[in-house]
């Protein structure tokens, strides 16, 4: 295997990513790192869970009072719009603010905002306040940028808001404005899960943590969760099981196995 931080930054293609999330991927079980997560009531549970199954560390704060220091001691932030409520609008102000001021890489999942005006504008604000990653569908992509998610629409709101889009469906799509990847592993069985996706979220903001390529981290945690996705749906004999089969299969994915299941352009 090539070291994957000898592979050029500037590659347009996804060819070398097998090779760059199973090294992420050790990188995450070594180093730990802490994702602090304001996401949906429903997600909480299953994303702490996904992310200790990968080896990084979950907190989920909301206090006002204490969310700053949670942030500024965090690798990582992930914001989730899937519960709107004020609680969750205020610490989200503090945590970017302080995500912000001390260079702690953050993830925006606006989750529904086709559902909702309010909740549109507020992801439209948050996107001007400069994430690394904003990962969403394509309904949600449509409302937020005003146009289908076609590759070289992707890549030119991604260009213009500085950001990396990760698109999630049938067929994952990374880009930055320069490369795109696209990645074909999954299960139908993790649209069956509430909060597959608000975890897949959580999961790119620890490789942000580990890795400073919004791209690579990006593209790498879609990797890995569609790879363990797959390993589960073998053993799983329905939803309920499914669940905790992805959890054992994040926990037990080795490099080798990554590598040799991933299908990614």
């Amino acid at each position: 295997m090539r070291n994957p931080d000898a592979i050029s930054r500037d590659s347009l293609s996804g060819k070398d990513l097998p090779q760059i999330a199973a090294a992420l991927l050790d990188r995450l079980r070594a180093r730990g790192p802490r994702v602090h997560c304001i996401t949906n009531t429903v997600a909480q549970n299953f994303t702490a869970n996904v992310l200790l199954a990968a080896g990084c560390v979950p907190s989920m704060t909301l206090s006002a009072e204490e969310i700053a220091a949670f942030v500024a001691g965090a690798d990582a932030l992930l914001v989730n719009l899937g519960t709107f409520d004020r609680e969750r609008r205020e610490a989200t102000e503090i945590a970017v603010t302080t995500a912000t001021q001390n260079n702690v890489p953050w993830v925006l999942d606006p989750v529904f905002i086709d559902r909702t005006p309010p909740r549109a504008a507020f992801a439209r604000v948050l996107v001007a306040r400069a994430p690394k990653l904003v990962r969403l569908n394509r309904a949600e992509f449509a409302e937020l940028a005003g146009g289908d998610p076609t590759p070289a629409v992707l890549a030119a709101y991604a260009r213009d808001k500085k950001t990396v889009i990760g698109l999630s469906g049938e067929t994952d799509l990374v880009s930055d404005g320069e490369r795109l990847a696209t990645i074909a592993n999954g299960h139908p069985l993790m649209t069956k899960v509430t909060a597959m996706g608000c975890a897949a979220s959580a999961l790119a903001a620890a490789c942000l943590g580990v890795e400073q390529d919004a791209w690579r981290a990006t593209a790498s945690a879609l990797v890995i969760i569609g790879v363990a996705g797959e390993l589960a749906a073998a053993k799983a004999e329905g939803p309920g099981s499914f669940a905790v089969a992805i959890i054992d299969a994040l926990h037990n994915l080795d490099g080798q196995t990554l590598i040799a299941r991933a299908r990614v352009t």
